[in-house]
């Protein structure tokens, strides 16, 4: 399948996610300790105590396409933001009706790039039948797996999203699987297999995930990684984008650092113009409109300086840099040769990395670009999964 027609089948998808506020505007009761409204969003003020994957409110979830073959909840779980303090996470958790409960496997789906806007979170979108990774979820299910996907953070009416920073995703994702662990409408297993799987910005969030883990959820049973298009080194992905087809991408990782650091301070150094179209985004724009509406412009037209490589931004990009704490399980990590969102180069560099810490690590290139992998990738990934999951050993290709 061509970039081309992928797209056309993502816009599709997309443009379904107009019907989500106006679906919301009359919700029908739902089970849960969660409201059935937009409310549920929003994070309770202050948090309560309690530990990373705890559990705040849940309710059912329509689980779009998956209704009929899967019990499905929203939750919202207690997390870690980036500046290591306590935040509120909000995802989904998916469990096959057919599966073992006891028994069953847990893999962490973490999404791509989903957009600034509120209508754009991906439990939204599962719910109403428009996540785009849909087939890679699917092939999950069908095998018999629970699957959690977390929102990630800041996805609340007034959104406030910390888009690619590595320092917030990873725990949001290893907290996501904790909280499905401890929902006892699930019946999972604390001690069930996990796996974190994810490409594009959910490729980096599983990785992040796989590096964070030893410390930070030792407890967890992490049997492998599978992460794809990872956009391991920020200032590689995001400089390689100004005037060209990603720079919507590269504007919402300048948001996504700045709303996880506050320090930074990217308003000092916003034109007129910037900051108006920086608000149109956080208002509107989801996967489809980074690409389209935002795509070729430059970040000269948005700001009054280059500040985004004073070393405040600089000190925060190292920081969110993978490859420093190699995971300590087996990693499919995989790229396209001709990926124009996700420089190739920096992926390759952190597969070298991982391979010289001796991480057992299978490295797969594919002749193609980054939108179309995000599809074709799906078989080899299910593979290596349920290859984690048998306990097979892993092999190398370093």
């Amino acid at each position: 399948m061509s970039a081309r027609r992928v797209l056309a089948a993502l816009v599709a998808l997309v443009l379904a996610t107009a019907l989500a506020p106006a679906a919301s505007a009359a919700p029908t009761p739902a089970a849960g300790t969660g409201p059935a409204d937009d409310s549920f969003y929003t994070p309770p003020s202050p948090l309560p105590a309690g530990k990373p994957g705890d559990v705040l409110r849940w309710r059912p979830s329509n689980a779009g396409p998956r209704k009929a073959s899967v019990d499905a909840w929203q939750v919202m779980y207690l997390s870690t933001n980036a500046l290591g303090q306590p935040d509120a996470v909000t995802g989904t958790v998916l469990v096959p009706k057919t599966a073992n409960r006891a028994t069953a496997p847990i893999v962490s789906f973490d999404p791509g790039t989903h957009g600034p806007a509120f209508a754009c979170t991906p439990s939204k979108m599962i719910d109403i039948g428009a996540f785009y990774e849909q087939p890679g979820l699917d092939d999950l299910l069908d095998a018999g797996y629970a699957v959690t996907v977390p929102d990630y953070e800041g996805y609340q009416s007034t959104p406030k999203t910390t888009y690619v920073v590595g320092r917030a995703e990873g725990p949001a994702v290893i907290d996501g699987v904790r909280a499905a662990q401890r929902l006892t409408a699930a019946g999972l297993s604390p001690t069930a297999k996990v796996v974190f799987r994810g490409y594009s910005q959910g490729g980096g969030a599983a990785a992040w995930a796989g590096e964070l883990q030893p410390v930070y959820a030792p407890e967890l049973n992490l049997v492998g990684i599978a992460a794809g298009g990872v956009p391991a080194d920020l200032v590689q992905v995001t400089l390689q984008l100004d005037g060209k087809f990603g720079f919507g991408v590269f504007a919402y990782a300048l948001v996504g650092l700045d709303q996880a650091y506050p320090e930074l301070q990217l308003d000092s150094f916003l034109s007129g113009n910037g900051r108006a179209k920086l608000a149109e985004m956080k208002q509107s724009a989801c996967t489809f409109e980074l690409l389209t509406t935002y795509a070729n412009q430059k970040i000269a037209d948005y700001t009054t300086g280059p500040g985004y490589i004073k070393p405040a931004w600089v000190a925060r990009l190292n920081e969110n840099k993978l490859g420093g704490t190699p995971p300590k399980v087996p990693v499919f990590q995989y790229h396209g040769t001709g990926d124009q969102l996700v420089q190739f180069a920096q992926a390759d560099a952190l597969h070298k990395a991982y391979c010289a810490a001796g991480v057992a690590e299978t490295w797969k290139t594919y002749d193609t670009d980054h939108i179309t992998l995000v599809y074709t990738g799906n078989a080899d990934v299910l593979a290596f999964v349920k290859d984690r999951i048998a306990e097979l050993p892993a092999s190398s290709n370093c």
